[in-house]
């Protein structure tokens, strides 16, 4: 295991020809040229050229790194953020560290802030979670983030994931089965969005709660058989937590199975029955609160926007949901009549999901594939009951979904915690609930 602090790079921006941004201070070059102000990068052929607030080309190359003199910062505009989820949208963001101009393979550009990695955890923290958030759940989503981006770090130094593709696919002519790691990227080590974690520089004011949390857990990690837990994290469960082989590759990691969210032990979800009986109800769990006030002390803005993260429901026509699955999945159903949960885990999500059609019949997972297929843009969770009505020929004219959580559920359940956390649970407690059988340990 380690024994010093890391840095890391962070993919902020990628596919682009042309990025825009400004210096906040003086950045020096390669070159010894030094810059402030605004610039522009644009691809020409394979080579990024850098351009000075004048216009005035500074430099070009396959791999320009700016860095900072003193404690300058710089701006990029218009990143993307929550892509592919129902709340994308593009915002200026200002970093700490320096900055990494690369052309990539595909003839785009690439954007990389090179950053410590506690000063990448204050702004993963902040932009995770609201700077009103309780001091031990920052804590305890300190040592958890710590964790998961240290133990992929190392996985990376040991070429368990060097080259490893995003998408694992197993597929036969019924059936297609995908999972997508986090560790994926080749040009940089995580990228800034919720595809690995959320970072947002220092575009939000980074609270002294946070910094506070930051320090105090500083090098602290879940540790299990002396080896850093990947530690998973979600923003809410639904009341039971995921087994981590139900969602990405299939192996069993004891410290990441399934934990009811609450004081009182929920049994598991083992047939169709359960799943029913538990999506419709409202459960006892941490993570199953209205409170406005706990959620706007815990929750960014944007993600206030969901109110229905517990339990939601989602109503399709037949012919919405035929061109929503066509569309994702490339897959010309024809008429679907069915949707058909083939397999669950603990937590009631669904792991394999027959879609039956009159022209095909396809068996799609994992949890996320479930939620792609089925979705503009992702389903809150897989864990849902589906309700058909059908005309007088028993032909479907509408299906309805109602399901229980939001995101995978494997791991820490950000709004559970948090509620432990406005409950008087320490930092150490509540990581350990999530993570059974793990320890908290400092490493440097």
């Amino acid at each position: 295991m380690i024994k010093e602090e890391p840095r890391i790079n962070v993919g902020v921006v990628e596919h682009a020809r042309e990025i825009q941004g400004v210096f906040n201070g003086p950045f020096e070059l390669p070159t010894s040229v030094r810059l402030e102000g605004a610039f522009t990068a644009r691809l020409v052929g394979d080579r990024v050229v850098l351009f000075d607030n004048e216009g005035i080309e500074v430099m070009k190359g396959t791999e320009i790194v700016c860095r900072p003199l003193r404690s300058g910062t710089f701006t990029l505009k218009g990143v993307t953020i929550g892509i592919n989820f129902h709340w994308e949208r593009k915002e200026d963001q200002t970093f700490e560290g320096a900055l990494c101009l690369l052309s990539s393979p595909d003839g785009s550009m690439t954007a990389i802030n090179e950053i410590s990695v506690e000063n990448y955890l204050k702004s993963v923290i902040s932009s995770e979670m609201s700077a009103e958030a309780p001091l031990e759940l920052l804590k305890a989503h300190a040592i958890t983030s710590r964790s998961w981006l240290v133990a992929m770090l190392e996985k990376q130094m040991r070429g368990k994931n060097v080259g490893a593709p995003a998408l694992r696919t197993r597929e036969t002519g019924s059936e297609v089965v995908r999972w997508y790691d986090r560790e994926d990227h080749t040009s940089f080590d995580v990228c800034a969005d919720d595809h690995c974690q959320r970072y947002q520089g220092i575009t939000k004011i980074i609270s002294s709660r946070a910094q506070e949390a930051i320090d105090v857990t500083r090098g602290s990690f879940l540790v299990h058989e002396e080896e850093i837990c990947d530690a998973r994290y979600y923003k809410a469960c639904g009341g039971l937590t995921e087994c981590f082989e139900n969602v990405w590759e299939d192996t069993a990691v004891s410290y990441l199975q399934t934990v009811s969210d609450s004081e009182h032990p929920h049994p598991a979800i083992a047939t169709e029955t359960d799943a029913r009986r538990w999506i419709l109800s409202s459960p006892d769990a941490y993570c199953n609160t209205t409170d406005a006030e706990v959620l706007r002390q815990i929750l960014p803005s944007f993600d206030q926007e969901t109110a229905d993260f517990f339990r939601w429901r989602i109503e399709y026509s037949r012919e919405e949901l035929e061109r929503i699955v066509g569309k994702k999945s490339g897959i010309d159903f024809g008429t679907i009549t069915d949707l058909v949960p083939m397999q669950r885990g603990p937590s009631g999500r669904i792991i394999r999901l027959k879609i039956v059609g009159t022209k095909k019949v396809i068996v799609v997972g994992k949890e996320l594939e479930v939620r792609r297929w089925l979705s503009n843009s992702h389903l809150y969770s897989s864990a849902f009951v589906v309700d058909t009505e059908r005309d007088r020929d028993g032909v479907p004219t509408r299906f309805t979904l109602r399901g229980a959580g939001w995101g995978h559920g494997v791991g820490l359940c950000q709004i559970g915690a948090a509620v432990m956390a406005a409950r008087g649970k320490k930092a150490e407690e509540i990581v350990l609930h999530y993570f059974r059988g793990a320890r908290v340990q400092r490493l440097y």
